[in-house]
């Protein structure tokens, strides 16, 4: 398989949590020693410009993070040898049910539910990886009805993607076409059906790398959330 086709073809993203640590604080969590990690199933991807199902009950938060996409099998990767296992990049929306997770995290119980449902990670196209000359060093923006909701750059990560590289490889086997979510910035809020998502990727001479667009639309059928 080719690196550009991860969408169609990889078979896993992994995300990180709390990569930044105005985030982590607007959640009242605390800032992490070693990035948190959770995975979200590949049939959670939306092309840009299609609608994002928001299931009955649920509060569904935006996210906007980069996305790295993974190019060759390893494990065990040195710090110092991650570069050479990115094949390239992209922009994407981590939809999250955030009063399920609350619910979740409370029983201290897995987010899974909360994270994997259809259509909760947007995505743009792929960028390669020549495209973009510093990966530490990129803003991401979202806005939700054309009002700016975040805005952030990737050097204020915690972790860096090189960390994130080694890191998970120490657990898990990465592999071609696997996508890692490298956390968002602050600014995370609510969509409602109806509600319209634009999101931009920029380097830092202001070139725009990436975009992405999605409406919110309501879920019919299916999951019912139900507090208890």
């Amino acid at each position: 398989m080719s690196a550009a086709s991860f969408v169609q073809h990889g078979k896993k993203i992994v995300a990180i949590g709390r990569n930044y640590s105005e985030h982590a604080k607007e959640l009242n969590n605390a800032v992490p020693k070693e990035p948190i990690i959770f995975l979200k199933p590949t049939t959670s991807y939306l092309p840009s410009g299609g609608n994002m199902e928001i299931p009955k009950g649920v509060i569904t938060h935006y996210e906007v993070e980069l996305g790295v996409v993974v190019g060759k099998r390893g494990r065990d990767i040195p710090e110092s040898e991650a570069e050479g296992y990115v094949a390239g990049y992209a922009l994407a929306v981590d939809m999250t049910a955030r009063n399920v997770q609350e619910e979740l995290k409370s029983k201290r119980l897995p987010w899974t539910v909360a994270k994997g449902f259809d259509t909760f990670t947007p995505i743009s196209s792929y960028i390669p990886k020549e495209q973009i000359a510093n990966a530490a060093d990129l803003a991401l923006t979202l806005k939700v009805n054309g009002a700016v909701k975040q805005d952030g750059n990737t050097k204020d990560m915690i972790f860096p993607i090189s960390r994130l590289i080694h890191h998970i490889s120490t657990i898990m086997t990465l592999e071609e076409g696997d996508l890692i979510l490298t956390g968002t910035p602050s600014g995370v809020g609510p969509v409602v059906p109806g509600d319209k998502v634009e999101c931009t990727l920029k380097d830092s001479s202001g070139k725009l790398l990436a975009s992405l667009n999605f409406n919110a639309v309501q879920r019919e059928g299916g999951y019912h959330y139900k507090p208890e």
